[in-house]
């Protein structure tokens, strides 16, 4: 765990960066920077010990922002379903704009998405599998320029850089695991691409936090990519199945070409670089469970 730093966290009240920014202010100095257009917003970085920045990314001005921050976490996004132009602005030239202004960084971690690898059928994704567009394609391809325009100006400016192609979070703050959950609790169809089975490779929050924290202390020039998920593969099929036995729903399953392709990643580089998970899967979703519905009994309480 990181101690005594400066830390700047970008996207901070999302269901990624707030569990990594609220483990870090702890013992950090943490600025939670976000769009803050509610009041409640800033008052759950401020409730977590965050110093809450009103900052837009999609701006790209950060000529006010304090250049001396030692770590990077960056997971401030633009998810394309708006203009092509501005998802490719905020996600790539912005992005290359930020690492620039935090040069002085030991460590800078870009978020990037496992959506950027083209589907290569049943077998794990690995670090080497060239680009494709799974679905959402300006946000895919807004993420493949981004990691060339962060890698650029980490190698031209000497910022150590882990960019890290995240797969599927999930936990008490959400991720696709609810959404589908929820799905089964309004009695509707979880659509799935037909190629099954859907093997995942769900990271628990508790896990995500600690690998993420990680993240930002193996930074380096050249920079490091990596499958940023769970050491476990489960398929979609199986984690729907077992949360449907948890609350006695039998989840239901449509299959249709136009479904998100499986997003399978390899982790053996990810073990050598960042560590295993700890939390075994049926914990995790749980967990999950237990957090977000205290009004479900399941089945094995």
């Amino acid at each position: 765990m990181l101690e005594g730093e400066k830390i700047l966290i970008t996207g901070a009240t999302g269901k990624i960066a707030f569990p990594i920014a609220r483990a870090l202010a702890k013992r950090n100095d943490v600025w939670g920077a976000a769009r803050l257009r509610k009041a409640e917003d800033r008052d759950k970085l401020a409730a977590a010990g965050i110093k809450p920045l009103k900052l837009d990314v999609s701006d790209g001005d950060f000529s006010t922002l304090p250049d001396d921050f030692t770590y990077v976490f960056h997971a401030a996004v633009d998810t394309g379903a708006g203009d092509w132009n501005n998802c490719v602005e905020t996600n790539a030239q912005n992005s290359g704009n930020l690492l620039s202004q935090c040069r002085k960084a030991k460590g800078f971690v870009y978020c990037s998405t496992g959506s950027v690898y083209g589907y290569p059928g049943q077998r794990p994704l690995t670090e080497a599998d060239g680009p494709g567009v799974p679905l959402r394609a300006n946000y895919s391809f807004s993420k493949i320029a981004g990691e060339a325009v962060c890698t650029w100006a980490s190698n031209h400016l000497g910022v150590p850089l882990t960019i890290i192609r995240i797969c599927s979070t999930y936990g008490p703050e959400g991720g696709t695991p609810v959404d589908r959950f929820e799905k089964m609790l309004r009695g509707e169809p979880i659509v799935l691409h037909p190629d099954k089975p859907n093997n995942y490779n769900p990271i628990y929050e508790d896990d995500y936090v600690e690998l993420g924290i990680r993240a930002m202390e193996v930074a380096r020039t050249p920079s490091v990519t990596v499958n940023w998920a769970g050491s476990e593969t489960v398929s979609v099929e199986e984690y729907c199945s077992y949360m449907g036995e948890l609350v006695g729903i039998e989840p239901i399953f449509e299959y249709t070409p136009s479904a998100h392709t499986p997003l399978w990643a390899d982790v053996t580089y990810m073990h050598e670089i960042l560590g295993r998970t700890q939390v075994p899967w049926r914990e995790g979703f749980r967990r999950m469970i237990k957090a977000r519905y205290p009004h479900l009994v399941l089945t094995d309480d």
